[in-house]
């Protein structure tokens, strides 16, 4: 005997429970991060240069946390690095080591996107991270408009930031 076909409307039922499963999912992810206005901080980059994330606003940008020891960091590495080239981009590294370690670690993995050292967690804290990789979208205006916590698509990250800038005009 052959097997009997689903009818279309069961697969659109399995469709909306992944959906649906998906959001929950992302929702309990994201619960403790910051939302809103974006918390304002100041830093140095590894190259010394000091840095405020308020003096970024002006077009979309991509505000990364992440560590060297997260094996999920190390797979979205390549995908920030193609988006910095194009976009306004600012990663904070969140090692409890030094910043020479950190830079080491750029160094291996062919990186160079601008890098705010946060080895006492103050910055990650301000913006309720628990996990890596973290990404926010911010605005123009400089609130956040997407956050995710997890593996996120170079693709899903671009369209963020299209949408971030359309949303707001820019």
């Amino acid at each position: 005997m052959g097997s009997k076909r689903q009818p279309w409307w069961r697969w659109l039922v399995d469709l909306a429970g992944i959906l649906v499963l998906v959001c929950a999912v992302h929702a309990w992810q994201t619960r403790t991060v910051a939302h809103g206005a974006a918390p304002d901080f100041d830093g140095v980059l590894l190259d010394g240069t000091p840095v405020r994330l308020s003096d970024l606003r002006g077009r979309p940008l991509l505000l990364q946390f992440w560590a060297s020891w997260c094996p999920i960091c190390r797979l979205e590495q390549g995908s920030i690095e193609a988006i910095a080239r194009d976009h306004s981009v600012l990663t904070v590294a969140i090692d409890a080591g030094g910043s020479g370690a950190v830079r080491t670690f750029l160094q291996q993995q062919g990186l160079d996107y601008p890098v705010v050292h946060d080895p006492d967690g103050r910055i990650a804290g301000s913006y309720g991270i628990r996990g890596v990789p973290a990404s926010f979208i911010l605005d123009p205006a400089g609130n956040i408009r997407f956050a995710e916590v997890g593996y996120t698509t170079g693709t899903g990250l671009r369209l963020r930031l299209w949408w971030a800038g359309l949303a707001t005009g820019t």
